[in-house]
């Protein structure tokens, strides 16, 4: 069981026999009265949020969740295919179940495939991935005095801001967690 004192980002709980994720927190201690946790929960099964406030000491379940080590192979359609990186076997999830997930999903994307009493639920990106960009509008000379930004787009469909010295077929580094721009890796 985990307390409310227990409660992190990313913690995986269960309520009402379903597996959610702590998306956001807050403990608070008001002046009179006991603390408690304002909490922001992800439903692993269905993406639905919700908000619940628990009293200091609140336990929570532990879901019976399991990990493994995949690998992006394609997707079909709304159908997204991952093969374990040990035993070579393959899965599928359909794509309403990973969300904004699919927009960095790239070829041989290793992911942590999350499983559910068995069942395939969600993925967990790592926390950057390298990606071409497919369309930028070039920078114009003289734009860069107040440090501004363009759209890039990717193969994933994933649109960005970018620095205006960004160009089609630079590969960048964007951080998976806040959907921005980290740094250029690769020129074109």
């Amino acid at each position: 069981m985990h307390e409310t004192a227990d409660f992190r980002k990313g913690l995986k709980v269960e309520i009402d026999d379903e597996p959610y994720i702590i998306v956001d927190f807050q403990h608070v201690k008001p002046g009179k009265g006991n603390q408690f946790t304002r909490t922001k929960l992800k439903n692993l099964l269905t993406g639905y949020m919700l908000e619940r406030t628990y009293r200091s000491g609140e336990k929570l379940g532990v879901p019976d969740i399991s990990e493994q080590t995949c690998s992006f192979l394609y997707a079909d359609g709304d159908t997204y295919h991952f093969m374990d990186n040990q035993t070579y076997e393959q899965t599928e999830i359909p794509g309403e179940s990973l969300g904004d997930t699919i927009k960095y999903l790239i070829e041989n994307l290793k992911v942590q495939l999350l499983f559910y009493r068995g069942r395939a639920v969600n993925v967990d990106l790592p926390n950057f991935v390298e990606m071409e960009v497919t369309e930028s509008a070039p920078g114009v000379k003289g734009d860069t005095a107040s440090g501004g930004t363009k759209p890039a787009s990717f193969i994933t469909g994933l649109t960005v801001q970018v620095p205006f010295h960004i160009n089609e077929g630079d590969v960048l580094k964007i951080d998976t967690r806040s959907g921005q721009y980290v740094e250029r890796v690769r020129r074109a």
